[in-house]
Protein backbone atom coordinates (compact mmCIF):
# COMPACT_ATOMS: atom_id res chain seq x y z
CA UNK A 1 0.00 0.00 0.00
CA UNK A 2 1.49 3.64 -1.04
CA UNK A 3 0.65 6.02 1.92
CA UNK A 4 -0.95 9.52 1.24
CA UNK A 5 1.62 11.83 1.57
CA UNK A 6 -0.65 14.96 2.78
CA UNK A 7 -1.76 14.23 6.28
CA UNK A 8 -5.70 16.29 7.03
CA UNK A 9 -6.10 18.70 9.78
CA UNK A 10 -9.20 18.08 11.77
CA UNK A 11 -11.17 20.97 12.86
CA UNK A 12 -13.29 19.60 15.16
CA UNK A 13 -12.72 17.99 18.25
CA UNK A 14 -12.74 14.18 18.92
CA UNK A 15 -12.57 11.60 21.79
CA UNK A 16 -10.55 8.64 22.25
CA UNK A 17 -12.59 5.62 22.66
CA UNK A 18 -9.28 3.28 24.07
CA UNK A 19 -5.71 3.04 23.90
CA UNK A 20 -5.68 2.70 20.15
CA UNK A 21 -9.03 4.16 19.00
CA UNK A 22 -10.09 7.62 18.38
CA UNK A 23 -13.75 9.13 17.18
CA UNK A 24 -14.17 12.53 15.29
CA UNK A 25 -17.58 13.27 14.57
CA UNK A 26 -19.24 9.79 13.00
CA UNK A 27 -15.49 8.85 12.15
CA UNK A 28 -13.82 5.82 14.33
CA UNK A 29 -10.44 6.09 13.38
CA UNK A 30 -8.13 3.15 14.44
CA UNK A 31 -4.27 4.14 14.86
CA UNK A 32 -2.51 1.80 13.05
CA UNK A 33 0.84 0.10 14.24
CA UNK A 34 -0.09 -0.24 17.99
CA UNK A 35 -2.15 -2.46 19.93
CA UNK A 36 -3.88 -1.02 23.26
CA UNK A 37 -4.86 -3.30 26.19
CA UNK A 38 -8.76 -3.79 26.14
CA UNK A 39 -10.55 -1.48 28.38
CA UNK A 40 -12.93 -4.67 28.51
CA UNK A 41 -12.54 -8.09 28.87
CA UNK A 42 -10.66 -9.82 25.99
CA UNK A 43 -13.21 -11.42 23.61
CA UNK A 44 -12.96 -15.45 23.30
CA UNK A 45 -10.49 -16.83 21.14
CA UNK A 46 -8.95 -13.22 20.37
CA UNK A 47 -5.20 -12.98 21.89
CA UNK A 48 -5.55 -9.16 23.66
CA UNK A 49 -1.60 -7.53 24.96
CA UNK A 50 -1.32 -7.35 28.42
CA UNK A 51 -1.62 -4.07 30.75
CA UNK A 52 -4.36 -1.59 31.76
CA UNK A 53 -6.67 -0.35 29.28
CA UNK A 54 -8.10 2.30 31.28
CA UNK A 55 -4.62 3.79 31.90
CA UNK A 56 -3.71 3.81 27.89
CA UNK A 57 -7.16 5.43 27.02
CA UNK A 58 -6.36 8.28 29.89
CA UNK A 59 -3.04 8.36 28.36
CA UNK A 60 -4.13 8.34 24.99
CA UNK A 61 -6.73 11.36 25.97
CA UNK A 62 -4.60 13.60 27.47
CA UNK A 63 -2.15 13.12 23.86
CA UNK A 64 -5.24 14.50 22.12
CA UNK A 65 -7.09 16.34 24.46
CA UNK A 66 -7.24 19.76 23.31
CA UNK A 67 -4.33 18.90 20.26
CA UNK A 68 -4.53 20.03 16.51
CA UNK A 69 -5.11 16.39 15.32
CA UNK A 70 -3.72 15.34 12.22
CA UNK A 71 -4.47 12.58 9.85
CA UNK A 72 -2.91 9.93 7.30
CA UNK A 73 -5.40 8.03 5.79
CA UNK A 74 -4.76 4.24 4.93
CA UNK A 75 -7.86 2.65 4.25
CA UNK A 76 -10.69 0.71 6.77
CA UNK A 77 -10.70 -2.15 8.44
CA UNK A 78 -13.25 -5.05 8.62
CA UNK A 79 -14.91 -3.40 11.50
CA UNK A 80 -15.40 0.11 9.06
CA UNK A 81 -13.15 1.85 10.97
CA UNK A 82 -10.51 4.71 9.32
CA UNK A 83 -6.77 3.27 9.78
CA UNK A 84 -4.81 5.61 10.08
CA UNK A 85 -1.47 7.72 11.57
CA UNK A 86 -2.61 9.81 13.94
CA UNK A 87 -0.42 12.79 14.90
CA UNK A 88 -1.45 15.37 17.90
CA UNK A 89 0.39 18.46 17.92
CA UNK A 90 2.88 16.92 15.12
CA UNK A 91 3.40 14.13 17.22
CA UNK A 92 2.77 10.60 16.64
CA UNK A 93 0.06 9.44 18.86
CA UNK A 94 0.96 5.61 18.19
CA UNK A 95 4.97 6.62 19.18
CA UNK A 96 3.64 8.60 22.33
CA UNK A 97 1.74 5.29 23.72
CA UNK A 98 4.72 3.27 22.85
CA UNK A 99 7.13 5.45 24.64
CA UNK A 100 5.25 5.14 27.92
CA UNK A 101 4.44 1.95 27.58
CA UNK A 102 0.70 2.00 26.91
CA UNK A 103 0.59 -0.13 23.75
CA UNK A 104 2.44 -2.68 21.98
CA UNK A 105 4.46 -2.26 17.95
CA UNK A 106 2.22 -4.91 15.66
CA UNK A 107 4.84 -4.72 12.86
CA UNK A 108 2.09 -6.10 10.66
CA UNK A 109 -0.51 -3.67 11.54
CA UNK A 110 2.08 -0.92 10.62
CA UNK A 111 0.12 0.25 6.96
CA UNK A 112 3.48 1.19 4.90
CA UNK A 113 5.67 1.18 7.88
CA UNK A 114 5.28 4.92 9.05
CA UNK A 115 4.88 4.32 12.52
CA UNK A 116 8.43 2.48 12.67
CA UNK A 117 9.47 5.19 10.32
CA UNK A 118 8.51 7.97 13.18
CA UNK A 119 9.81 5.78 15.61
CA UNK A 120 12.05 3.02 14.96
CA UNK A 121 13.85 2.67 18.15
CA UNK A 122 10.37 2.61 19.89
CA UNK A 123 9.04 0.20 18.00
CA UNK A 124 11.91 -2.31 18.17
CA UNK A 125 11.66 -2.22 21.69
CA UNK A 126 7.98 -2.58 22.30
CA UNK A 127 7.24 -5.13 19.33
CA UNK A 128 5.48 -8.17 20.22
Amino acid sequence: MFAISTAIALAMSCTVTDGDTIRCGDERIRITGIDAPETRACRKGRQCVPGDGHASTRTLDQLVGGARLSIIRLGQDRYGRTLGVVYADGLNVACAQLAVQQAFYIERWDDDGLVAADCPLLAAERRI
